[in-house]
């Protein structure tokens, strides 16, 4: 139903990508319609592009597209996801129609897809598919146990107390080790469950409100459900306070500690790790990465302080709330009453096709995929797709060598960092393999939970193993792209590489101003805050002088300052911290974008197009792609927990730098939007 909450990617190939949503929030987009490329019509002519470009270049658009009742936002990914989505709802209908000729993965993705919208079936096994489970936590006889209980609600999917998976080593990045890190929470950070503001304190009310309800829905009287749901925020807080916050982990040195099982097992010696490795079970661990120690000395904490009664409690909870989306619907519409309306601003539930369609996405995702891609993107796409990528690394290696304040050793290794990124365009060259995946029509909890124990034993069964470089972190229909600086590549999926991030119909202006600034956004994170300090073979290497450190600091400073000053909604500012790689990314990405249009036109000098030059149009085509409307609640929860500026800023923030921009629309120096000082490091 979704990716596991016990894999680990250490925050690093996610966190880097062009726009991913925050868990544990609910996706959702929902409003089907037709996808453009540049849009004359989107904009506001009344608008002073010098005064506020992002209202220039999306103030039409905005206001003809408010956010709908079952969105908490709308913005230009979700046109596009949400004409994917059509994509391969119409896969799904006609590979759920039973057919003893269907293919071993047609069959499975048509039968979890059916199972999935059998909506009377769940209703009438009620929580009987959890029984089992919840039988094995209520069998629980001594702490010692609780070892056994974790092992088993891992596999399933379930993220109580820690995370645990597989991950590169930081150090060798060809091998992969096991990795422990911080987890257990249901709220979306750990600052939910510390901050002592009244909007905090007033969401923690609310969310034992909720964790009290779902327990009323399991069948426990008000009082008991009250006292347990007490339980469970005590517990989570103590989790909390051991986590490391986002920004923190925004340093990959912050979270590496690689130690032997003997060391991890002195951190949180009340744990019965014997037991837990047994359990998974993993393949031999010698040593590991145990991304956060203090975590884990908290954890011992809990575990000496808390009585086994109390541990129930929390098991049962985060079984109920991982498997919410596939119960009855009394459980659906409590989860989306917390997760979606009270946290999020959304007013509606989705229809249940749409959250269908991503469960099958997010459990086969390859096997779907492959169907998707034969419709919809194919070899020509790649194709084209690649030929831009390769503009763009050109830029980007033109912009290095002309860097004034990088000293020629670092340029050189930089050069060298830039030559080794490997680039994958659309779709993986070896598909997954499912055969073991046993997919059951008719039961659409249990087909959730054989495949959370699929993916977690195919994750377990990485470590000790060399890499495989050719795995891909998201399915071919995401609208997202992505750089892993463990692997040193760029990942562009087929979902995105459609308008209006591409449009084969438009000007090589508008496409370099959307895809490929996108494109240049995912290089620049080799060579962002944290990518820097992963060298060309994906090692945690500082391959810089102490001056260009220096230099690099003093120039990202200036963009921390500058973001911090945007206001999010209300009171809240933007974390120009939080924010710093990807504010990096989309200002060296845009800048890149530039030179390779500049290249691709040599002498050319394209006649005006909609009453704009090439350059005005290559800034629109960016300005366009990031047209949004949010919720308030959501924006307050991706002020906290996005890497990544809103629309707004994320369009306005790159163009106050740029002085290509102000002689494009003949913005004068004291413009509004011109940045003082203009801040630039790629």
């Amino acid at each position: 139903m979704r990716l596991l909450r016990t894999s680990v990617f250490v925050a690093l190939p996610l966190a880097l990508a062009i726009g991913a949503m925050p868990a544990p929030l609910a996706r959702s987009f929902a409003r089907q319609a037709a996808v453009r490329g540049f849009d004359p019509g989107a904009l506001d002519r009344r608008a002073d592009p010098c005064g506020d470009f992002y209202q220039f270049a999306c103030g039409g658009w905005m206001a003809n597209n408010p956010v709908p009742a079952d969105q908490s936002q709308w913005g230009r990914f979700n046109e596009l996801e949400e004409s994917n989505r059509a994509t391969l709802r119409a896969i799904l209908d006609k590979a759920a129609q039973p057919a003893p000729a269907r293919a071993p993965d047609l069959q499975k993705i048509g039968d979890y897809y059916a199972s999935c919208m059998d909506e009377p079936a769940i209703e009438a096994k009620a929580l009987d598919p959890l029984q089992p489970a919840l039988h094995q936590i209520d069998a629980m006889q001594s702490k010692a146990d609780v070892a056994d209980e974790i092992a088993r609600l891992h596999a399933q999917g379930v993220g109580v107390l820690f995370g645990f998976g597989a991950a590169q080593d930081f150090k060798d990045a060809t091998q992969v080790i096991a990795v422990a890190d911080q987890g257990g929470l249901a709220l979306p950070d750990r600052d939910y469950y510390l901050n002592p503001d009244a909007r905090s304190a007033e969401t923690r009310q609310q969310y034992t409100a909720h964790v009290q309800k779902m327990f009323e829905l399991a069948g426990e009287p008000p009082a008991r459900a009250a006292a347990n749901a007490a339980t469970v925020l005590r517990i989570e807080t103590g989790l909390a306070k051991g986590a490391l916050d986002r920004v923190a982990r925004r340093n990959p040195t912050n979270v590496y500690h690689k130690m032997s099982r003997q060391d991890l097992a002195a951190l949180a010696p009340t744990f019965d790790w014997t037991r837990y490795f047994a359990g998974i079970p993993a393949p031999p661990v010698s040593s590991l990465n145990v991304t956060v120690p203090d975590f884990f000395k908290a954890v011992n904490q809990l575990l000496t302080d808390v009585d086994l009664a109390a541990w129930r409690t929390y098991f049962r909870w985060h079984l109920l709330h991982a498997n919410a989306e596939m119960l009855p619907s009394k459980f659906v519409d409590e989860n989306f009453t917390f997760y979606g309306r009270t946290l999020t601003g959304t007013k509606e539930q989705r229809p249940r096709w749409k959250r269908c369609v991503d469960f099958t996405d997010g459990d086969l995702g390859e096997a779907l995929g492959k169907y998707y891609v034969d419709q919809t993107f194919g070899a020509t796409g790649k194709q084209r797709a690649l030929q831009m990528v390769h503009a763009i690394e050109t830029a980007l290696g033109q912009d290095i060598r002309q860097l004034d304040w990088m000293t020629p050793a670092t340029r050189e290794q930089a050069l060298v960092k830039l030559q080794a990124v490997a680039n994958k365009i659309g779709y993986p060259d070896k598909w997954r393999d499912y055969s073991a995946l046993d997919i059951v029509r008719g039961d659409a909890l249990g087909n959730s939970l054989r495949a959370n124990v699929f993916e977690f034993k195919r994750q377990l069964s990485k470590i000790g193993k060399p890499v495989d470089r050719g795995e891909w972190g998201m399915t071919p229909p995401t609208v997202n792209a992505y750089y892993n600086p463990l692997m040193n590549d760029i990942n562009f999926p087929a979902g995105i590489l459609q308008p209006p991030f591409f449009d084969k119909a438009l000007d090589d202006a508008v496409n370099f101003g959307a895809i490929g600034a996108v494109i240049g956004h995912e290089l620049t994170h080799g060579f962002d805050d944290q990518g820097r300090r992963f060298d060309a073979n994906g090692n945690l290497r500082d391959w810089w002088t102490p001056n260009d450190a220096t230099q690099f600091e003093q120039r990202t400073a200036c963009m921390v300052r500058q973001y911090s000053s945007y206001v999010a909604v209300g009171d809240v500012k933007l974390n120009g911290q939080l924010t710093l790689g990807e504010n990096t990314a989309d200002n060296g990405g845009v800048r890149l974008a530039l030179m390779a249009l500049a290249a691709t036109l040599g002498d050319k000098v394209p006649p005006p197009i909609d009453g704009f030059t090439p350059t005005q149009r290559f800034f629109l085509g960016w300005g366009q792609i990031w047209c949004q409307n949010r919720t308030d609640e959501v924006a307050r929860v991706f002020a906290k927990t996005d890497p990544h500026s809103p629309g707004r800023y994320r369009v306005n923030g790159v163009v106050a730098n740029m002085p290509e921009f102000q002689k494009a629309f003949g913005c004068k120096p004291d413009a509004p939007i011109v940045n003082k000082p203009m801040c630039r490091i790629w």
